[in-house]
């Protein structure tokens, strides 16, 4: 078992609804077990003119292989309504892949750590809830030194779980 933390975000179509069914759907995953969810918080598009997001992390166990975790995680999308239409436009479910264990994944599909999350409090934060701030990423970077370059602004804490 790996431990492996999910990003997810929906902007459209009731979005704490579409993470509470991403969240019952990763509960159900082959070989998978859900460790947690953190809160929901609420962040400004990073395009503007596109309606807030609600974003959270989710912390599984799973004996999945990276691509097949990921083939799992677009059907839970496309059972959800989610069109690619456009790169970062609106969306019923995102779901990414920030961390798999303490593996470095460079693959066509998949980038791990997930790239651009040091930049994201509306990742880093939800998943400081979750994870150590002493976690340790596959490529030397620490959650706390992360969290110190990304300050809390822009975020709205909706619901705790």
């Amino acid at each position: 078992m790996e431990r492996i933390y999910l990003g997810m975000g929906s902007n459209l179509a009731d979005p704490a609804e579409q993470l509470r069914s991403a969240v019952d759907a990763l509960a159900h995953l082959p070989c998978t077990t859900l460790v947690g969810v953190s809160a929901f918080y609420q962040s400004d598009s990073l395009l503007p003119g596109q309606p807030r997001y609600t974003n959270a992390v989710a912390a599984l166990d799973s004996t999945l292989a990276p691509l097949e975790l990921l083939d799992a995680l677009q059907a839970i999308e496309n059972d959800q309504g989610r069109e690619r239409l456009e790169r970062w436009g609106p969306r019923t479910l995102d779901l990414d892949i920030l961390l798999f264990g303490d593996r470095l994944i460079d693959e066509p599909r998949l980038k791990v750590p997930h790239y651009h999350m040091q930049e994201r409090a509306f990742v880093l934060y939800p998943l400081a809830e979750l994870a150590p701030e002493s976690l340790r990423l596959a490529d030397g970077r620490t959650l706390a030194d992360l969290l110190a370059a990304c300050p809390f602004v822009g975020l709205e804490r909706i619901t705790s779980n």
